[in-house]
């Protein structure tokens, strides 16, 4: 937990990564001050029925694609064929593949593989072995409104640390989703992911963050993984957003390989991902993708 004054620079850093402070959260530390000197709260979010039911039926849509996938994924298949499954089904459902042609993204879903952080493209060389981590990343837009989910698979058997940092990864996300309460904060969120994964000495990836969704793919908030309690965007009833967690079982750092989207870890170790879409109400938070 962050203390009341900052650490020195070359101090280990609050968040409990074991880095210093001055290469993890200082620049972070010094953008929330000025934040906090001009707070934007967004206005409440008008939202109807209607959004609400276009918004469940995408959900639902996206859930059942990952159902599929699942059902199918066996050692030797190649990621391509994964990402002909999720294409042929998402069109044979009425809806559309979010990520095909996006930004230039070449492909119908991602698929990551063991260090591959997200964003991996899949490909007919690529072929998914036992004993593997696989996260398979789908986003269709159904009648205009958009459902994003993911999830983790173990391939047969698999070695311990590849299991633990699954369940990690899980973990960080059901605990995030808890942290979620109408007129809360987003950094809520951020630090019950942190916590978890730092004291099952894991790290937390801070390049990429959740995100608002609805009829647009990505929109505000943004939602860290990692934070502080009672900081960040106020979470206002009539938001929909992702909370998708990247846990790696080395350090946080990733690069960007030379196709500009696969996001690999920098030391090699393995990483996992969950993510789910939710529903901020009135009266609590509805996972839509679950």
């Amino acid at each position: 937990m962050k203390p009341d004054s900052a650490p020195n620079r070359n101090d280990p850093c609050w968040c409990g990564s074991g880095e210093k402070y001055k290469k993890c959260h200082l620049n972070y530390d010094i953008e929330e001050q000025l934040l906090n000197r001009n707070p934007q709260r967004p206005q409440p979010i008008p939202r109807t029925q209607e959004f609400l039911a276009g918004m469940r039926s995408s959900c639902d849509l996206a859930k059942a694609t990952l159902t599929m996938v699942e059902q199918r994924l066996r050692p030797g298949v190649t990621t391509e064929e994964i990402n002909r499954w999720v294409h042929e089904f998402t069109l044979d459902h009425g809806a559309i593949p979010a990520t095909l042609n996006y930004h230039g993204y070449p492909k119908s879903c991602c698929t990551s593989l063991n260090e591959v952080v997200c964003h991996g493209i899949p490909s007919p060389e690529v072929v998914v072995k036992e004993g593997d981590l696989l996260n398979v990343d789908v986003t269709c837009i159904l009648n205009g409104y958009f459902g994003d989910t993911n999830k983790s698979y173990l391939i047969g058997e698999v070695a311990p640390e590849t299991a633990r940092i699954a369940q990690v990864a899980k973990e960080c996300l059901d605990l995030g989703i808890a942290a979620v309460r109408p007129y809360g904060h987003i950094g809520d969120i951020g630090f019950a992911i942190q916590n978890h994964a730092h004291a099952q000495g894991c790290s937390v990836v801070e390049q990429f963050v959740g995100h608002g969704i609805g009829k647009k793919f990505h929109e505000e908030p943004q939602v860290p993984h990692f934070g502080r309690s009672g900081s960040g965007t106020l979470i206002l009833p009539g938001m929909f957003f992702t909370i998708e967690p990247m846990i790696n079982l080395g350090r946080k750092a990733v690069k960007i390989l030379g196709d500009n989207w696969t996001a690999v870890t920098v030391d090699g170790k393995l990483s996992a991902q969950y993510e789910h879409t939710l529903y901020v109400s009135e009266t609590g938070v509805e996972v839509l993708t679950a």
